[in-house]
C-alpha cells in the first residue's frame, strides 16, 4: 500500500498538535481526516474505515477509554492503533498497550519517528 492509498484517521483535541501532525502526514502522501472528539471519531466509523487510527487527547472521555472502545468494536478491532500522550509514566504506556494501542509515541514527537512507525504499522496490517 502507497502512502497515497492509505487514510489515517487522527483524533487529536489540541489544534496546534493536530495541524502539525496532519500536515507531517500528508506531506508523506497520507488522506488525513482530522477530528477533534471522540463523539465525531465514532460518527465517522461508523460509516468508513481508515488504514490506521492515530489517538491524542480526545474530548468526552479519557484517551485509554476509547482505545478499549476501538478494540472492543468488530468493525475497527483490527485496525493499526498510535496512541498520542505527553505522559511518559510505564502504567500510562502499560494502559495504552492493554486498551488496545499498536503503537506508543509520547509527544512532542520525532517525525521521523512517527513516519516509521505509521510504515510498520501499515506493512504489518497488509500481512494479516
Amino acid at each position: 500500500m502507497t502512502p497515497e492509498d492509505a487514510t489515517i484517521l487522527l483524533i487529536e483535541e489540541e489544534p496546534t498538535l493536530m495541524e502539525i501532525t496532519a500536515f507531517r502526514l500528508e506531506l508523506l502522501g497520507y488522506q488525513v481526516v482530522k477530528l477533534s472528539t471522540a463523539d465525531e471519531a465514532a460518527k465517522w466509523l461508523q460509516e468508513q474505515l481508515p488504514n490506521l487510527i492515530v489517538v491524542g487527547h480526545v474530548a468526552e472521555m479519557e484517551s485509554v477509554e476509547f482505545l478499549n472502545h476501538l478494540s472492543n468494536d468488530p468493525r475497527t478491532s483490527e485496525l493499526p492503533i498510535i496512541y498520542f500522550t505527553s505522559n511518559t509514566d510505564l502504567e500510562e504506556v502499560q494502559r495504552a498497550y492493554n486498551a488496545g494501542a499498536d503503537e506508543f509515541l509520547v509527544t512532542p514527537y520525532d517525525p521521523l519517528v512517527l513516519e516509521k512507525k505509521i510504515d510498520g504499522l501499515l506493512i504489518a496490517s497488509e500481512a494479516r
